[in-house]
């Protein structure tokens, strides 16, 4: 008998995604808008794919099928558009992806916890909450991170599953300080035996205290061995009880999930007035207590584990002194706790290998296409209509990405860059360390370092960008010389005499003068 199809069809339905694609303020100017048309963050394209494919695929790789899509008004057609494209639609096909909007404005963005508030009604089951930017890694499926949630929620009445990851950074030197660091990692504690977050520290305690780290004595009681480290980020993906939404809705002052919810959640842990308040609410699925004790004395848990200091791995972060822990190996052990089963615990995932991040602000998204160069090996395109417009005297480096329907011209340099599609890179042209977004144009003996174009843009002769951004549609005069700038095209436009130019290849020059 074949099991497989209707196993499938009962999981695909069991959570809900809900994906948030906000304005991406802190990619200005690559998001700005370019005349009457959005940018939008979730279609800027990291290693010359829309990122918001990144989160979608894992998704679709997860069994999960229903995905609602939270964006800004404005940017619902660009968005929608590029869903429900044949292209798209192929990348991952079971996927049924329900656009929705909410207003807001780049200069009042609304935080996760309003958004889930306002779309409250339409998330009738146990979700997950991802953001378009997050770029997953290799070696870490959505499955197994939804089955540590399927089984804590089942077994102790778990509430929240979060994922966090280890920061990376970019070597010295290779991104201009202006962009600000690539990640901001935060100071968190866990328990490593059960899995179990237990503090995150805010703005609002280091506000209050900046040198320490506070920490209160009933969760040291509870969990007595636990890691201290600030050498993870938060991936922003948790996974969540239904009824999570009901103690939001309480929680009206609450805008930011990660800064305000998620840790006022981890004190409900251990704070016995919280449990109080917000636990019958919070424990509104039964839980089985045949499996609760089985887990606690199965072999998974058994024998003695030293939970590792956390600064013995890299970065000198503090950690709490670890101590060994047994688990008793009989169910009629004294040591058995007499407590509720439901634990309302906040799971979570801590994954050391493999890169992944956020693609959250510029510095971050130019070190993430450098990560894909590293695994890149170029090769020349096989079919006759690309193959024929790149030069044959053209240097382009292994570690380089190539966009289809680019023109690489006579004597063109590119090396460690990602170009974008349709673009126009002309004769003795240097590309280095750049990420080029589609349809630009790079005029003859123009020479890149270090930037970011967006879309559209035009760099005249001989002009010189290093360590430069440019908003889409900006153009730069022939001969310019610009050097760690931000270039938007308000400033662009404004300027009384323009000298401008429009690319001319050379084969249409011969045409002209024949």
């Amino acid at each position: 008998m074949d099991f497989e199809e209707p196993n499938a069809k009962l999981i695909s339905h069991e959570f809900l995604a809900v994906v948030l694609a906000g304005f991406g303020n802190e990619l200005v100017p690559l998001t700005s808008d370019h005349g009457d048309e959005s940018c939008p963050k979730a279609l800027l394209p990291v290693a010359n794919r829309p990122m918001i494919d990144f989160p979608l695929t894992w998704l679709e790789q997860s069994g999960i099928t229903e995905v609602l899509l939270i964006c800004p008004t404005s940017h619902r057609p660009s968005i929608s558009h590029h869903i429900h494209s044949d292209t798209s639609s192929s990348s991952y096909p079971s996927l049924h992806v329900d656009v929705q909007t909410y207003d807001e404005s780049p200069e009042e963005p609304v935080g996760t916890c309003a958004v889930l508030k306002h779309f409250s009604s339409r998330i009738a089951r146990d979700f997950v909450i991802l953001p378009c930017d997050f770029i997953p890694p290799e070696d870490l499926s959505l499955t197994s991170v939804l089955n540590k949630y399927r089984i804590e929620s089942n077994v102790d009445g778990a509430i929240v599953t979060s994922c966090w990851l280890k920061a990376y950074g970019a070597d010295k030197g290779t991104i201009p300080d202006e962009w600000g660091p690539t990640v901001s990692s935060v100071p968190i504690i866990w328990d490593n035996m059960s899995g179990t977050l237990l503090h995150i520290d805010t703005p609002d305690d280091r506000d209050r205290n900046s040198d320490e780290i506070e920490i209160r004595m009933s969760l040291l009681s509870r969990y007595p061995v636990a890691s201290l480290s600030s050498q993870y980020i938060d991936s922003h993906v948790y996974v969540c009880n239904q009824s999570v939404l009901e103690v939001l809705h309480q929680k009206s002052t609450f805008d930011s999930f990660r800064e305000e919810f998620l840790p006022w959640l981890c004190k409900i842990q251990y704070q016995k007035t919280k449990q109080e308040k917000y636990g019958r609410v919070l424990r509104s699925i039964p839980v089985n207590e045949g499996h609760a004790l089985a887990l606690r004395h199965s072999t998974l848990f058994g024998g003695s584990i030293t939970v590792q200091d956390s600064s013995s791995r890299g970065s000198g972060s503090p950690s709490l002194k670890p101590t060994p822990f047994s688990v008793p190996s009989s169910p009629a052990h004294t040591g058995v706790s007499d407590e509720p089963l439901s634990s309302l615990r906040i799971g979570v995932v801590v994954h050391d290998t493999g890169f992944a991040g956020r693609v959250n602000n510029i510095a971050t998204l130019l070190e993430v296409n450098r990560q894909f160069l590293s695994r890149t090996n170029y090769t020349l395109p096989i079919d006759p209509e690309n193959r024929t417009l790149i030069d044959a005297k053209s240097q382009i480096s292994s570690d380089s990405m190539i966009g289809s329907s680019t023109r690489i011209g006579e004597r063109a340099t590119i090396k460690r860059s990602v170009i974008g599609r349709h673009c126009v890179i002309g004769k003795m042209a240097r590309v280095i360390g750049c990420v080029l977004l589609d349809h630009c144009v790079i005029a003859d003996g123009a020479k890149l370092e270090g930037c970011i174009l967006g879309r559209n843009t035009k760099v005249g002769p001989k002009a010189e960008l290093v360590r430069s951004l440019a908003q889409a549609g900006y153009e730069v005069d022939a001969g310019a010389t610009i050097r760690n700038e931000k270039l938007e095209v308000s400033d662009w436009t404004a300027r009384p005499q323009r000298a401008g130019f429009e690319y001319v290849s050379s084969e249409d020059e011969e045409s002209g003068e024949e």
